[in-house]
């Protein structure tokens, strides 16, 4: 068990406004104009269409979850238990960034594809790591304020002779997957609303299917299909109701409009499709998770009450139309930042002596929820992590909310927006029968902030920021658990568990017979038997990882490849606790095989104690606290609570120089290093409030070295 830092840590919406480097870190060679592509020297393979997904070739790894059903299992057994100990370093790639690694790679014919920071895609050859090409699509490094949680993306889609991407900036790019050629690019926004894309396509029967992130700035979520050959949009399949003076896009979003109140459209409603995609072939059914409303606070968004749907739920769609079937809401009129865009998993389960076909998801509410996916029909959700927002799920699956309501008093309520489960995904062990997860059981404080009103394009969560300057007097709501769980999704329990140092560990794969692999937050990646947790092997990795690996086979040796890099939502505000990892960031792809020799590249060696800042400037208590909160509204989410860094890439203000601190206003103000990733915020800071929040920061770096001093924290 462990303690959130009681004065410093303040727990983060999960995603929220993007604020990027003071000291203007960014990629090496920031020019944002593609690169220079050189073509491969072979080759990239046959074209990759309908019938080859449907094969499931366990050689390669063509599709972000392995196969349709997401399940991140392969059946290749060359490295098993036996041997696993015998696994080296068979390469490794620079993908030169500091910043979080959230890419799942696709591996074809010989050529693995891995996404980067800022929609930054490589194509390697998957048995050396040796570089093919690189495609930049150069994303203006200024719209990072329009970005939730890290300049991240999840990985690529491949279909015929084409590699897809989406982008940051809205984009939905086809590549040639030999030369890394454009072949077309589509905006996938609406543009009255701050859309990004940090999920990864699928592809189905054609069609590339991409939904878009942006809800926590304010808009209406939407899930879209383009056709794969030429660009072109087939459809697009809204989650949550517009403006009923305009009419409805369908029958679902005026059945959806019955249930919210007032004038939700005026801030979008929320319900983006930033992750979870899965794909039944034989039902023909398209299973999307959606996002938290806008804001987050159901009483501002929909005053009067309603399930809001179809906020937080899961939509089965017809893929050839984008027609919903059928939906089921995980978090009926979601007020935590409780979303279901998680990992959504497909497998055919043995209950009650009958088989059913179910889909299976663990948001971030804390339930693991198991459906008949032929129809909706929930079967069954228990707790996985502890919950306090409601007691349990009932016979009808519709969860009983406890007292959280915060729109006058503060409110502690576990989960935390980070979720009990985020979107570093699951796997599922035919074998075993379990899943596998990371968990972070942690809680956060909320309250309803009275005063919110719409702001297009910054961040619309109606939560009152000034709640936190007090978090933390009450120690017994601060411990917090992280581990590793295997869950068994028949008997609905925990079957073992791993403790971890610290939250925001990746995801899973399962191998063999008895196979589990995940990375570590803490620069580790481990091998575990799948059916006790036992580990068998552990190779360092010189940074963090929270994204899930994958395993191929290149001419008759099996690799397990994995791409890390310590960064993102936790790592950008999770302060103190963040720092437990002891890691940095440091983006790069490694491969292993048995006896496997290669290298291990150093990585970046944690920050140092806090030295005494020597800028001064005049400021009184009651500026700093405004400060304070000026930097908890648009500065906490990516340079940390207390201006603690955790290792994220981002610089950790508490150290910013002299030099810096001169240059502070033009920073912030003029956009001095825009070009590197800090976006500028004359819009909205003045030199008044520039000052309070910059003094602010200096008093937390002398609390900083003092506690270095004493050895008492970092």
């Amino acid at each position: 068990m462990i303690r959130w830092p009681a004065i410093r840590f303040r727990t983060l919406l999960s995603c929220s406004l993007l604020l990027l480097s003071l000291d203007g870190c960014s990629f090496s060679g920031s020019d944002p104009r593609p690169k220079p592509l050189a073509p491969s020297a072979e080759a990239s393979g046959r074209p990759i269409g309908d019938a080859r997904l449907l094969s499931a070739d366990r050689s390669n790894w063509l599709m972000h979850g392995g196969t349709y059903s997401e399940q991140r299992y392969s059946p290749l057994s060359q490295i098993n238990e036996s041997n696993v100990d015998a696994l080296g370093l068979a390469w490794s790639f620079d993908m030169q960034s500091e910043r979080g690694v959230e890419s799942t790679p696709l591996v074809a014919d010989g050529t693995l594809y891995v996404t980067a920071p800022w929609s930054i895609l490589h194509a390697l050859d998957a048995a050396t790591g040796e570089h093919k090409w690189t495609y930049d699509p150069g994303v203006p490094r200024g719209m990072a304020r329009q970005i939730c949680c890290g300049v991240v993306n999840r990985g690529a889609a491949l279909y015929g002779n084409s590699v897809f991407i989406g982008t940051l900036d809205g984009r939905l790019v086809a590549l040639d997957r030999e030369s890394g050629r454009e072949a077309w690019s589509v905006d996938t926004r609406e543009p009255e609303w701050p859309y990004s894309i940090t999920g990864a396509p699928r592809v189905l029967e054609g069609k590339v299917i991409i939904g878009n992130a942006g809800a926590d700035l304010g808009a209406r979520g939407y899930v879209s299909a383009y056709d794969a050959e030429s660009g072109e949009l087939v459809w697009r399949t809204y989650t949550v109701p517009g403006n009923p003076a305009k009419g409805f896009e369908t029958p679902a979003m005026e059945r959806a409009a019955a249930t919210w109140k007032g004038e939700w459209w005026k801030a979008g409603g929320g319900g983006t499709v930033w992750d979870a995609l899965a794909y039944d072939p034989e039902l023909h059914l398209l299973y999307v998770g959606t996002g938290n409303g806008t804001p987050h606070a159901r009483w501002l968004r929909s005053p009067g009450g309603g399930d809001n749907l179809y906020l937080s739920s899961i939509l089965a769609l017809r893929p050839e139309t984008g027609e919903l079937v059928w939906h089921y809401q995980t978090t009926p009129g979601d007020s935590w930042d409780y979303t279901a865009t998680q990992h959504i998993l497909l497998a055919d389960l043995e209950i009650e002596g009958q088989t059913r076909k179910v889909l299976m998801q663990a948001p971030k509410n804390g339930f693991f929820f198991v459906l008949d996916r032929t129809n909706g029909e929930f079967i069954s959700a228990e707790k996985f992590a502890t919950v306090t927002w409601a007691s349990h799920v009932d016979e009808s699956g519709r969860p009983v909310e406890t007292d959280t309501d915060y729109r006058e008093v503060a409110k502690f309520v576990r989960p935390s927006p980070y979720g009990a489960h985020s979107w570093p995904p699951m796997s599922f062990h035919p074998k075993t029968g379990l899943v596998y997860l990371p968990v972070r059981d942690m809680g956060s404080i909320y309250k309803m902030d009275s005063a919110w009103d719409y702001k297009p394009g910054q961040w619309n969560t109606g939560i009152d920021m000034a709640v936190y300057e007090n978090f933390g007097s009450d120690e017994s709501d601060l411990t917090w658990e992280a581990y590793l769980l295997a869950w068994d999704p028949v008997a609905q329990r925990e079957v073992w568990r791993l403790p971890q140092i610290t939250a925001f560990n990746g995801g899973t794969l399962s191998t063999a017979d008895n196979l589990l692999f995940e990375g570590s937050a803490d620069g580790r990646f481990v091998a575990y038997r799948a059916s006790d947790g036992t580990k068998l092997w552990e190779s360092p990795v010189g940074t963090g990882v929270m994204a899930g690996p994958i395993t191929y086979e290149i001419a008759g040796d099996q690799y397990v490849a994995v791409a890390a890099g310590w960064g993102a939502s936790f790592a950008l505000s999770g302060g103190e606790a963040a720092l437990r990892a002891k890691v940095r960031g440091g983006a790069r792809v490694l491969a292993w095989k048995l006896g496997g020799e290669a290298p291990l590249p150093p990585g970046r060696a944690p920050l140092g104690p806090v030295p005494t800042p020597t800028y001064e400037i005049t400021s009184t208590p009651a500026e700093r606290r405004r400060g304070m909160i000026l930097y908890q509204q648009e500065c906490s989410v990516c340079h940390g609570p207390g201006a603690i860094g955790g290792g994220s890439g981002v610089p950790d203000l508490r150290y910013t120089a002299e030099a810096v601190h001169s240059i502070f206003s033009e920073i912030l103000l003029e956009g001095l290093r825009e070009a590197g990733g800090m976006p500028r915020f004359d819009d909205l800071f003045d030199e008044e409030e520039i000052h309070m929040i910059q003094a602010w920061i200096l008093e937390q770096a002398r609390i900083g070295s003092e506690k270095s001093a004493s050895g008492s924290g970092s």
